[in-house]
């Protein structure tokens, strides 16, 4: 699967790439980052595994988060996308795409999620149609 690249005014959408991961663990380990998130920072190995479900997630599903970059700094500052996460709580959303994102918090407060959620939405309405999608806040 080819990971489309989404751009916006002040965003790149790209793939998560194997030399993203220092700063993807970095960024997972960040509390600012997991208070609203989970809740704990995570180990190496914790951001290793979500790192490869992000991957895994595209090649099985032909969906998933992209890496989000800056334009101007050319800095990777979080990430946003859709997952299938099939998670068992009530109301059930078992089989609905979710919508999530996670930044940096030097990118917080700045439109960014906003931005590139945006152009995540316009490329799931191509991808999957207008169907329900959910985000947990």
């Amino acid at each position: 699967m080819t990971i489309p690249i989404l751009e916006t005014e002040r965003l790149i959408l790209r793939g998560h790439m194997l030399e993203d991961f220092p700063a993807y663990a970095q960024m997972w380990a960040d509390p600012q980052v997991t208070r609203f998130i989970g809740g704990s920072p995570l180990s190496e190995e914790e951001a290793w595994a979500k790192f490869l479900r992000v991957a895994g997630h595209w090649a099985l599903l032909g969906y998933g988060f992209w890496s989000i970059v800056e334009k101007a700094s050319g800095t990777r500052i979080g990430e946003a996308g859709v997952l299938g996460m099939k998670r068992d709580m009530e109301p059930s959303f078992h089989d609905v795409p979710e919508l999530g994102w996670g930044l940096l918090p030097s990118a917080q407060g700045q439109g960014f999620a906003g931005e590139a959620m945006r152009a995540i939405l316009s490329w799931a309405e191509t991808r999957f149609g207008k169907v329900r999608m959910v985000c947990i806040i």
